[in-house]
This record gives structure tokens, C-alpha cells and sequence, in this order.
């Protein structure tokens, strides 16, 4: 049978069972929703609507929000639909359309992590060439090979699966991920050999980076003045908090996708939700928090409309 016409089946049953509780599991889902696309969106917004944010930082903050945004939206209505239904179905392509998705959305938020790292590097180690150095050329470029990139890394394993074999009908997941390849008549050795080179690529690589950048800052902001190290850790935390918590998801779910049987059920859930409900409110809420201009426009956003 043509691989582009089976239908597989995502079930939340092997997670937990909604169909005693489906319509709270409908309601918490729904109000996550609208919290992450009210909380993503407010702050890119007020990022827009404010010159003085107009700075790399910012903009960098901004697209990180909306890569947020867009998984959320991509996901959800699905997700939501499954709640409501019987049976958890979906056709192969969109299960394929979700992989893409989810692993080119993430891979741009390390892309874009790295981008602001490397903003903080020149902004705080090379002060005086910093305006020359990030222009805006400079930043449309981070952009735009933040998002690029990652979704032709992703095209190469989707397109392969696209034409593939099924054998396996049964996709156990909240959402598709690699794991799909599981459902294939024939294991590719070709696609976990890319699979272990797109890691490195997409992953490891940005990370060291960003180490190796926050680490130069720390050394050369240690030899300064406190009002110095004090401006460092304000705008370097949130972005070191961001990239230690997606760093922790991230190292789960290419574990679970590795070593699917050792990994409990429950395990598997709390990581799931914690990708789509928590990491999607973590980032708007540690920059509204911690990054002190972004603060000081939501207070004053809330104080007119109270």
C-alpha cells in the first residue's frame, strides 16, 4: 500500500485515558491555548509598538515569542479536536506535517539562542563595535537563517518518510515526532545516520556556541565594575534560563525517541505536556519578568487597562 494514503492513529491512551475526563482535559488544553498565544503575542506586540525596543535583543526576543506562538497554533486545534473524539485519528501527511513542525520550530530556537548570545558577546565584549557589527542586515540575516535552515534540515528526513512503507498503523504520542519512522515496513539506517549528524548540527553545535559566548562574558564581566556584571546577568539570565530549560526538554524527548522502552508511560506524558503546555508559557513569562524594559511596558499596559 502507497505510504501517502495510509492513515496511522495518534491515541492519547497509552498516556492516559480521556474519555472519562475529556471534556476537563478539553477545557485545560483550551485555556493553555489562549494563555500562550494572550501571553507570546501581548509581549511581541508591545515589542512592535515601542522604538525604544526596536534593538536586536528585542527583536530577537520577538521571534523567539512568536516561534512560541506558531507551534502552538500549528498543534493545538488538532490536539483539541482529539479531546472531543472517540478515536484519535490522523492522516499520515499530517502526522509528517507535525513533525516538521515541532522539530524545525525547535531547532529555530536554538538558532535564534545562539543569535542572541552572540548579541550579548559583541553588545557587552565589543561595545564600541557593536553598532557597526550588528546592523540591520546583520539581524535580517540571524532571522532569517534561524528559520530557514532548520526547516531544510527537517524537509530531508519528511520528504524520505513521505515516500516510505507503513506496516504500523498505531502512533502512541500526543503528537508526531521521529518516532514516526517506528511505523515503516524497513528501517532506514539512512535516516538515523542523519538523524545523529542533524543533532550535531542543530543542537549541539548552537549550544557549545552559546556556552563559549556566555563564558567570554562572564570572564570579561568579572573584571569589571559591579554596575557592569549587574547589566550582564540582566539580559544574559532569562536568555540562560530559556536555553537550560529547552536544553533539559530537548535531551528527553531525543532520549525517549532512542530509548522509547525504558522510558514509563507517565514519563512520557509529563515530558509531552511539559513541551506543549509549559515550555510555550515559560518564555513569555521569564522575559516579562526579568527582562526590565519589556516589565516596565506589561506594567504600565496593565495599570491603563485596570
Amino acid at each position: 500500500m502507497d505510504g501517502k494514503l495510509n492513515i496511522t492513529y495518534i491515541t492519547l491512551d497509552g498516556y492516559v485515558d480521556v474519555s472519562k475526563y475529556r471534556y476537563l482535559y478539553f477545557v485545560i488544553m483550551f485555556i493553555s491555548f489562549i494563555l500562550i498565544i494572550c501571553f507570546n503575542c501581548t509581549i511581541v506586540c508591545i515589542i512592535v509598538s515601542h522604538k525604544n525596543l526596536h534593538e536586536p535583543m528585542y527583536i530577537f526576543i520577538a521571534a523567539l515569542l512568536m516561534n512560541s506562538a506558531l507551534f502552538s497554533t500549528m498543534l493545538y486545534p488538532k490536539l483539541l479536536i482529539d479531546m472531543l473524539s472517540e478515536k484519535q485519528m490522523i492522516t499520515y501527511q499530517t502526522c509528517l506535517f507535525q513533525w516538521f513542525v515541532t522539530y524545525s520550530l525547535g531547532i529555530s530556537e536554538y538558532f535564534l539562542l545562539s543569535a542572541m548570545s552572540y548579541d550579548r558577546y559583541v553588545s557587552i565584549c565589543k561595545p564600541l563595535q557593536y553598532p557597526m557589527i550588528m546592523r540591520k542586515t546583520t539581524v535580517s540575516m540571524f532571522l532569517v537563517l534561524s528559520w530557514l535552515l532548520p526547516a531544510c534540515q527537517i524537509t530531508v528526513p519528511v520528504m524520505l518518510s513521505a515516500n516510505a512503507k507503513l506496516c504500523h498503523f498505531t502512533f502512541k504520542g500526543i503528537s508526531c515526532n521521529s518516532t514516526v519512522y517506528k511505523l515503516h515496513c524497513v528501517t532506514s539506517r539512512l535516516l538515523h545516520i542523519y538523524g545523529l549528524v542533524a543533532l550535531v548540527n542543530t543542537i549541539i553545535l548552537p549550544v557549545l556556541f552559546i556556552l563559549f559566548t556566555y563564558t567570554r562574558i562572564f570572564v570579561i564581566t568579572y573584571r569589571s565594575c559591579r554596575e557592569v556584571r549587574k547589566k550582564a546577568a540582566q539580559t544574559c539570565l532569562p536568555h540562560l534560563l530559556v536555553l537550560i530549560h529547552f536544553s533539559c526538554l530537548s535531551v528527553f524527548d531525543v532520549l525517549m525517541v532512542r530509548m522509547e522502552n525504558n522510558f514509563p508511560q507517565i514519563v512520557r506524558l509529563i515530558i509531552g505536556l511539559q513541551i506543549l503546555l509549559c515550555h510555550p508559557l515559560f518564555n513569555p513569562i521569564i522575559y516579562g519578568l526579568k527582562m526590565k524594559e519589556i516589565h516596565k511596558h506589561i506594567r504600565s499596559l496593565f495599570s491603563k487597562v485596570m
